[in-house]
Parts: C-alpha cells; structure tokens; sequence
C-alpha cells in the first residue's frame, strides 16, 4: 500500500509542477516577457538549468519577474525533494520483484498522461486563458519592463505618477494641463476603480487617485511628479514650456545638421 501512496504523491508532485511552470510563464508573460522566452525562463529556472542570456538579465533587474524566479526555485527545491523520496519509498517498502514491476507501469502510465496533458494545444489553451484571468483579477503582474518594450535610451523615460489632492494636474481635463507643451505624452490613465483609459483624449479629466502612465524627458517628469496645486505650480509650467520651446530649437538644429550630412553622403 505504501508503494502505491508513494507512486501517487510522485505523479501529484509533477503535475503540480507542470502546472507552477505553466503559472510562472503566464506570469512572466504578463510582465512584458514573449511567451517563449518566458516559457523558456520558466523552465530553465525549474530545472536548475540557469542559461545566462540576455533575457535572463532582464529577468532579474526586473522586481516582479525576479519574486516569480524565486518562487520556483523554491517550488523546485520542495518538489524534487518529495518526488525522490516518494519514489524511494515506493520501490523500497516491498521487495517482491512483481510488485516493483506493477508500480513501475503504473509510474509509466501515470507519467505518460501528464505528458499528453502537458502537450495538448486545447488544455494549454484552457489552462493559460483561466491563470490569466485568475492572476489579472487576484494580482498586478502587468508590470511591464518599459525601457526594455520600448527601446528607450538618452534622458527619456516612461514611468508612473500617482495623483493626490494635491497636485497641480488634480481635477484638470488634458487640454487644460498643456502637457504636450512641455514635451509630456500621456500614454493611459489608471483609475482608482481599477479601469483603465488608454490614449486619453484631450477632454478626459484626471482625478485624485488616478495613476498617469507618462512619456518624456527624465527632469520634466520629475519635476511635474513634485508640482503642487496653486500658482506656485502654474509658475512651475510655464518654466518648463519655456524649457521644453527651447529643446525644440535645439532639436531643429540637429534635425538641420543630420539633413546636411545624409545630403553630403548622397542620401535623400
């Protein structure tokens, strides 16, 4: 009888498994990762494989794929653990030859139907789609890497702004605010509901709570994450349109030479 248990808890482990491995890549995917470098992170992490790559270091300098590579190691470490000794016990706790031999076919068996699951295209389907809505509804692991979705380099950059009572864009439409004039793009709006506004048009207000999803230079961003409400703050602005009107020119300038220089090497 304890053979059986043995056999039993060791196909329940590597199912567990195949479905953590399956968790972690949806998880991983739903920071920004492509599915098969996620499913490939998954698995080399899993099985102790630990590839070094370029994929693996965006892994790691990323705060919420790192705690997904944690847990499974930690799921790997317990899991081996308890397949080995299920399997130990299993085929130890009975010297009768035949009754190693029914065992063995029913591991066989057992392994072999986790093996179908695990390749069907329908239950993999099932199975992402149902992690997926489970881990957007219980977690937020939309957390993307920006910098490495968009390419972004020089002293541009993508990140968040929460809105409190306090700040200078509270309870102002888009128009209102001129962000555009200080080289600001508003990519989405997360409401404190949980809804979320992409590309907002120039009539959609900002309210307290609120969440900014923001593109532009690395100090003006700065600068409007710290601008209050009042006429402290339309000073604030109008410094940093002024600021922004002359990066255009400088701009232009170097739009003028990179023109001259392609007309001089023969390119239209």
């Amino acid at each position: 009888m304890a053979g059986i248990i043995g056999i039993i808890a060791s196909l329940t482990v590597l199912g567990l498994s195949l479905v953590i491995t399956r968790l972690a890549t949806v998880s991983l995917n739903l920071t920004g990762l492509s599915w098969e470098t996620a499913k490939f992170q998954a698995r080399s992490t899993f099985t102790g494989t630990g590839f070094t790559t370029s994929e693996a270091e965006s892994v790691v300098n990323h705060p919420v794929r790192r705690k997904i590579i944690m847990g499974l190691m930690i799921a790997r470490s317990a899991g081996l653990v308890t397949i080995i000794i299920s399997l130990i016990l299993s085929f130890a706790s009975d010297g009768n030859e035949s009754g190693r031999l029914y065992r063995l076919l029913w591991l066989c068996i057992g392994v072999a139907v986790l093996w179908f699951l695990a390749k069907s295209h329908y239950i993999e389907q099932w199975m992402t789609q149902m992690m997926k809505k489970a881990l957007r509804r219980w977690t937020r692991l939309e957390i993307y890497d920006y910098l490495e979705l968009l390419k972004l380099s020089g002293e541009y950059m993508v990140r968040d702004l929460k809105v409190s009572e306090k700040d200078w864009v509270v309870n102002k439409k888009l128009y209102q605010c001129r962000l555009n004039d200080e080289g600001v793009t508003v990519l989405g709006i997360y409401r404190e509901d949980g809804s979320y506004v992409g590309a907002p048009i120039a009539e959609t207000e900002i309210y307290s709570g609120d969440t900014l999803i923001l593109y532009g230079r690395k100090n003006t961003l700065k600068s409007l994450d710290r601008r209050e409400a009042g006429s402290a703050g339309e000073t604030v602005q109008e410094e940093a349109v002024n600021e922004q009107e002359q990066h255009k020119i400088k701009q232009a300038e170097k739009e003028k030479a990179y023109k001259e220089k392609r007309l001089k090497e023969g390119k239209n």
